[in-house]
């Protein structure tokens, strides 16, 4: 399907009228961006909880504002079209008149038009997802790609969806490559906040007797296990709705936790009751500067630092259970 995208520049002073010059010939649906509003928000931190900002959010500050109309590729598109240039070249012209007071600059008030295609959009987007080894055995896959397994490879095929966890990201390789190394044939695994199911699915290649992925989300439960059947490990791992402080009667020799370093201290109490003595605690999700205060969170919960790894800017910590 065709579209036409129509991008209208202007300064922060021209967002207001360039959208109510718009409304005035029918067009309502309207999107803003404001590189300003990334400095608000950073201004607000401490109002907010939140880990990181992602860098490419960042890179948003270096752009001028715009406000973009999308418009159907047909003729009554198109009559729109002509309408937007004529609204914004009355605007400019009642700027540059002092309408909107002495030297207030709406900016260039330029309109930029393309046509696109959402189905090219659709497929384009694929190019970025290949097969990816992210372990020693380890690789992951979407399922669009044909990949020859070499060796001793254990493969997952994982679609980028809904649900977190591809693979890609620092905090689930971080697990990954930690599960490879701690996990033993035979153990039973918990995955607490399993998301896509990745982290299941890896500790049923890797030769877990049995697996529960456990997720807040019920649409990333449904996902996680499509994901575990297209796999083909149905009969070692499951996924199901629950949340792991009540309602789970599950105890294991490995938990695995890929959320953020709040909820990792906020859990690990519960984690110590459905991890059995002796077991594995892979904790990830935290950022480098938080490590020292999870990992006494999770001293303080009974259990032993084994191992704090790290990539870039993340961390993952290993804990063991003593013991009885």
């Amino acid at each position: 399907m065709k579209y036409i995208q129509v991008d209208i520049h202007v300064k922060r002073e021209g967002i207001e009228p360039v959208v109510c010059a718009l409304l005035g010939i029918g067009i309502t649906d309207t999107v803003v961006e404001d590189p300003a509003d990334i400095d608000d928000l950073l201004e607000k931190e401490n109002d907010y909880e939140w880990d990181y900002i992602d860098e490419e959010v960042l890179k948003l500050q270096e752009e001028e504002p715009k406000v973009t109309v999308f418009l159907e590729d047909d003729e009554d598109g198109r009559e729109k079209l002509r309408s937007i240039h004529v609204a914004v070249e009355a605007l400019k012209i009642e700027a540059e008149g002092g309408f909107f007071g002495e030297n207030v600059d709406l900016g260039p008030l330029t309109v930029e038009s393309s046509v696109e295609d959402d189905s090219l959009w659709k497929d384009n987007w694929k190019e970025y997802f290949k097969p990816k080894k992210v372990g020693r055995r380890i690789v992951v896959k979407p399922t669009w790609y044909d990949y020859e397994a070499a060796g001793d490879d254990l493969v997952i095929e994982l679609d980028p969806g809904m649900a977190f966890g591809t693979g890609t990201h620092e905090t689930t390789s971080l697990c990954l490559r930690l599960m490879e190394d701690y996990l033993k044939p035979g153990c039973k695994v918990l995955d607490v906040g399993c998301g896509s199911g990745i982290l299941s699915i890896a500790g049923a290649l890797l030769e877990a007797s049995e697996v529960l992925g456990v997720e807040i989300d019920p649409v990333a439960v449904d996902i996680a296990q499509e994901n575990i059947e297209l796999n083909n490990v149905s009969g070692i791992a499951r996924a199901q709705y629950g949340d792991l402080t009540r309602g789970i009667n599950f105890r294991a020799d490995m938990v695995v936790a890929n959320l953020m370093a709040d909820l990792v201290m906020m859990l690990s109490a519960d984690v110590a009751k459905h991890l059995l003595p002796g077991g594995k605690y892979i904790s990830s999700g935290i950022l480098v500067e938080k490590r020292d205060l999870v990992a006494q969170a999770i001293r303080d919960c009974g259990f032993v630092i084994d191992e704090i790894r790290e990539d870039g800017m993340w961390c993952a910590i290993v804990a063991s259970l003593p013991e009885e």
